[in-house]
Protein backbone atom coordinates (compact mmCIF):
# COMPACT_ATOMS: atom_id res chain seq x y z
CA UNK A 1 0.00 0.00 0.00
CA UNK A 2 1.18 3.51 -0.85
CA UNK A 3 1.01 6.54 1.44
CA UNK A 4 -1.30 8.25 -1.05
CA UNK A 5 -3.85 5.46 -0.60
CA UNK A 6 -4.45 6.68 2.95
CA UNK A 7 -7.15 9.29 3.58
CA UNK A 8 -5.87 12.89 3.38
CA UNK A 9 -2.44 12.03 1.96
CA UNK A 10 -1.88 13.72 -1.37
CA UNK A 11 1.32 13.80 -3.40
CA UNK A 12 2.89 16.77 -1.55
CA UNK A 13 2.31 15.39 1.95
CA UNK A 14 3.43 11.94 0.81
CA UNK A 15 6.65 13.46 -0.54
CA UNK A 16 7.25 15.34 2.73
CA UNK A 17 6.76 12.10 4.66
CA UNK A 18 9.21 10.28 2.37
CA UNK A 19 11.75 13.08 2.88
CA UNK A 20 11.70 12.39 6.63
CA UNK A 21 12.04 8.63 6.25
CA UNK A 22 8.40 7.55 6.34
CA UNK A 23 7.79 5.44 3.24
CA UNK A 24 4.76 3.28 4.05
CA UNK A 25 1.44 3.50 5.91
CA UNK A 26 2.86 1.08 8.49
CA UNK A 27 5.84 3.37 9.13
CA UNK A 28 3.46 6.31 9.49
CA UNK A 29 1.33 4.45 12.05
CA UNK A 30 4.45 3.40 13.96
CA UNK A 31 5.80 6.95 14.02
CA UNK A 32 2.45 8.40 15.04
CA UNK A 33 0.92 11.74 14.25
CA UNK A 34 3.07 14.00 16.39
CA UNK A 35 6.42 12.42 15.54
CA UNK A 36 5.66 12.39 11.80
CA UNK A 37 4.51 16.00 11.88
CA UNK A 38 7.48 17.18 13.94
CA UNK A 39 9.88 15.51 11.52
CA UNK A 40 8.26 17.44 8.65
CA UNK A 41 8.15 20.65 10.69
CA UNK A 42 11.81 20.50 11.73
CA UNK A 43 13.39 18.92 8.64
CA UNK A 44 11.33 19.90 5.61
CA UNK A 45 8.77 22.66 6.16
CA UNK A 46 8.93 24.95 9.17
CA UNK A 47 5.66 26.46 7.97
CA UNK A 48 3.79 23.14 8.12
CA UNK A 49 0.19 24.04 8.86
CA UNK A 50 -2.53 22.71 11.12
CA UNK A 51 -4.19 21.14 8.07
CA UNK A 52 -1.16 18.90 7.55
CA UNK A 53 -1.24 17.87 11.20
CA UNK A 54 -4.95 17.03 10.94
CA UNK A 55 -4.36 15.20 7.65
CA UNK A 56 -1.67 13.03 9.25
CA UNK A 57 -3.88 12.26 12.25
CA UNK A 58 -6.73 11.28 9.93
CA UNK A 59 -4.41 9.08 7.89
CA UNK A 60 -3.12 7.36 11.03
CA UNK A 61 -6.71 6.79 12.17
CA UNK A 62 -7.90 5.81 8.69
CA UNK A 63 -10.51 8.60 8.37
CA UNK A 64 -10.96 11.87 6.52
CA UNK A 65 -9.71 14.75 8.64
CA UNK A 66 -13.21 16.23 8.64
CA UNK A 67 -14.35 13.13 10.56
CA UNK A 68 -11.92 13.64 13.46
CA UNK A 69 -13.74 14.20 16.77
CA UNK A 70 -13.91 17.84 17.96
CA UNK A 71 -11.82 16.97 21.04
CA UNK A 72 -9.04 15.57 18.84
CA UNK A 73 -9.15 18.64 16.58
CA UNK A 74 -8.88 20.88 19.66
CA UNK A 75 -5.89 18.85 20.93
CA UNK A 76 -4.17 19.13 17.54
CA UNK A 77 -4.91 22.87 17.37
CA UNK A 78 -3.35 23.40 20.82
CA UNK A 79 -0.29 21.35 19.88
CA UNK A 80 0.19 23.32 16.64
CA UNK A 81 -0.38 26.68 18.32
CA UNK A 82 2.32 25.89 20.89
CA UNK A 83 4.92 25.34 18.16
CA UNK A 84 5.17 29.06 17.48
Amino acid sequence: MELTELPNIGPVLAENLRKVGIETPEELRRAGTYDAFMRIYTQVDSGACLHQLEAIEGAVEGVKKSMLPPEKKAELRTFHKNLK
